[in-house]
């Protein structure tokens, strides 16, 4: 529902697309695209996917018609030996991972947008290497953006108003956020379900995973922000970072 409601996240996100540097292209890896192997939309014209179901209409009525980058795409492809990067022309296009935030961030939907998939069954080291790999796209003016939740529990999701969020969400989003601040990525690869708060955080990694290629794109000498922090429903931190954006 962020994507149509007006509220301190929603804000957040709207601030964030005025104060960064223009792109010339968004790269996105969302949370709702899992696939055997990692593909990357290679159409033109990205279509809208509205990939849940049992929500208002009005959030069905959303089209984010931004166009697609066949070249860059084939450049992303180009430039990752390995691994294989599988080009998509039909099968996907921006799922609400990515237009429910670049909806705020880039309301005219004027600037080429790429999905990028999450090859599920792999550890949280391929994610970050295929990051890294991903880092030269920053210097031909591609925003990377992973979209996810550091804690995403939707079986302990508790929808009344203000919901109090679980000690063990607030626990792991801190722990996460303390890893962040020290650039501590070994242990956000290594020891993330080491514990009990990890565990109940990520049920399953397709949130958690995003994350790791924005981490791997960046620099030690990026300048690391958190955006907006906070614990929605009980048990779904809306916690945003950003690393390295010009201002």
């Amino acid at each position: 529902m962020n994507a149509i409601e007006e509220n301190a996240f929603t804000r957040r996100l709207a601030d964030l697309g005025k104060r960064i540097a223009r792109p010339q292209a968004i790269l996105c890896i969302s949370a709702h695209w899992m696939t055997e192997g990692t593909w990357v939309t290679h159409m033109r014209k990205p279509k809208t996917i509205h990939d849940f179901y049992g929500f208002p209409k009005p959030l069905f009525d959303v089209q984010y018609p931004a166009p697609g980058s066949p070249e860059i795409a084939d450049r992303i492809r180009a430039d990752i030996k390995d691994p294989k990067i599988n080009a998509d022309d039909e099968m996907w296009g921006l799922d609400h991972g990515t237009w429910s935030v670049l909806t705020h961030m880039y309301p005219k939907a004027d600037i080429p947008v790429l999905q990028m998939s999450v090859y599920l069954e792999q550890p949280s080291e391929y994610h970050y290497r295929v990051g890294q790999q991903l880092k030269a796209l920053r210097e031909q003016g591609i925003l990377i953006v992973g979209s996810g939740n550091i804690v995403h529990n939707l079986r302990q999701i508790d929808f009344g108003p203000n919901a109090k969020p679980f000690d063990w969400a607030i626990e792991f989003d801190e722990w996460v956020k303390d890893r962040l601040t020290r650039r501590d990525y070994a242990s956000l690869i290594n020891d993330a379900m080491s514990f009990r708060a990890g565990k109940l955080s990520i049920p399953s990694p397709d949130h958690w995973y995003p994350l790791f290629y924005a981490l791997g794109a960046s620099d030690e000498q990026d300048q690391l922000r958190f955006e907006h922090e906070g614990i929605d429903n009980a048990s779904i931190s809306m916690r945003c970072l950003s690393l390295g954006l010009e201002t």
